[in-house]
């Protein structure tokens, strides 16, 4: 990471973002370690505890947020922290000048299998106007100076986007350095891949069903051609692969809560991952609109999201909008 900071600096990204990009790798290798030591640490199984979102806390949730919040709050450009995991935001340097939205480990019921999880971050600046507690984080997703994520597999990789373009670093466990492995991803618009939690089928609206019906007929149906479905139940692996090889993916509106009917939380996985793939030439939306252009009100906002490659987002778009009793066949 060290060779690339020059390169950063040719980008005229602040001096104050760069010190934090670097605090975000040296948390990305102390979770990434703790994370292969697997059973041998004890860090695998359950909690008795639930988050803030009702879901019951894995042992390494816990780790990877205290670990994240001791190591973001001692860098002095850092004015607050906010957890998926928490109700409130932890306050570290009134002078800091960047906030640090963060979901610490996304798809944490991969753990125990050994499966891919990750951590996916989102940096804003701090607002001069006033605003003080969870209201400096109310920003919309434009105004991120910064998003990214770590994802822990075979190898553990930081991808990130200051706003030109999206860049992917490998942990070179040899020298426990970051490396540049891939400069500048970009999402082919076009795809035969879609990944979505088809357990979930009946409680999606007709559109979104028509839209899958549609993609699972293959080149017998109106698209006619064949899709791969691909689902590995972490928000973090299945965005990487779209950005590697394109892909569409989604987790649309769900009847079964009246209250929250989207799962994914709008400041700490929405907006990043929306930056992301709009940064690599996709396309994000909640179904509404524009991700990134959604006006939070809470910083536990849920939003719906379908993103990937361009041109199948539009698609699902036109599905979407077309009257239930209408059918979706017509695209």
């Amino acid at each position: 990471m060290q060779r690339f900071i020059p390169t950063l600096r040719r980008d005229h990204v602040e001096e104050g973002l760069i010190s934090v990009i670097n605090t975000l790798q040296i948390c990305a290798k102390e979770i990434s370690h703790r994370l292969h030591q697997g059973e041998l640490a004890g860090v695998l199984g359950s909690t008795l505890d639930e988050n803030i979102q009702g879901e019951t806390q894995k042992k390494l949730d816990v780790l990877a947020n205290q670990l994240l919040k001791d190591i973001l709050l001692e860098n002095k450009f850092v004015r607050a922290v906010a957890s998926e995991e928490e109700e409130g935001i932890v306050e570290g340097f009134a002078d800091g000048k960047y906030l640090i939205a963060f979901d610490p480990l996304d798809g944490s019921s991969n753990i125990d299998i050994n499966s891919m999880v990750g951590t996916i971050f989102s940096v804003l600046r701090a607002p001069q106007d006033g605003r003080t507690g969870t209201d400096m984080f109310l920003q919309p997703g434009r105004d991120q100076v910064m998003a990214g994520y770590v994802l822990y597999g075979p190898s553990t990789m930081l991808v990130f986007t200051t706003g030109k373009g999206v860049r992917v670093f490998t942990l070179d466990h040899m020298v426990g350095e970051f490396l540049l492995t891939d400069e500048d991803l970009e999402i082919p618009t076009e795809t035969c891949e879609f990944a979505i939690n088809m357990s979930n089928y009946r409680h999606w609206q007709p559109q979104m069903r028509a839209y899958i019906d549609d993609l699972l007929a293959g080149d017998t149906g109106p698209r006619c051609k064949n899709f791969n479905m691909r689902w590995i139940a972490a928000m973090v692996a299945d965005v990487h692969r779209v950005l590697c090889r394109g892909g569409l993916f989604t987790y649309p509106w769900d009847s079964r809560k009246a209250n929250k009917p989207y799962k994914l939380r709008l400041m700490y996985e929405g907006n990043p991952m929306a930056m992301l793939v709009e940064q690599a030439g996709g396309r994000a939306h909640s179904g509404e609109q524009r991700i990134m252009d959604i006006e939070p009100t809470d910083i536990h906002q849920r939003v719906g999201v379908i993103l990937g490659s361009a041109n199948e987002v539009e698609t699902c778009l036109r599905y979407l909008q077309q009257d239930s009793q209408n059918g979706a066949t017509d695209v």
